[in-house]
């Protein structure tokens, strides 16, 4: 299954590029090119999505079909 996730992506006033992604909260990521940032905001979601699915298996019990 895949889906889409929104990237907004502006120049930060100190130099380089952050982003933030509206669906996953607190997900964000910066960097000193566009590509740079993208990378750091997808590791960012990844981290995130991983922990919430580790969080959400902890509470299955293990017998669970």
């Amino acid at each position: 299954m895949k889906g889409e996730l929104t990237a907004v992506i502006e120049k930060a006033p100190e130099g380089g590029y952050w982003a933030i992604c509206p669906e996953i909260p607190s997900a964000n990521g910066q960097g000193e090119t566009i590509e740079e940032t993208k990378k750091s905001l997808q590791e960012a979601i990844e981290l995130i999505l991983d922990d919430r699915l580790k969080d959400i298996l902890r509470g299955i019990v293990k017998d669970t079909k």
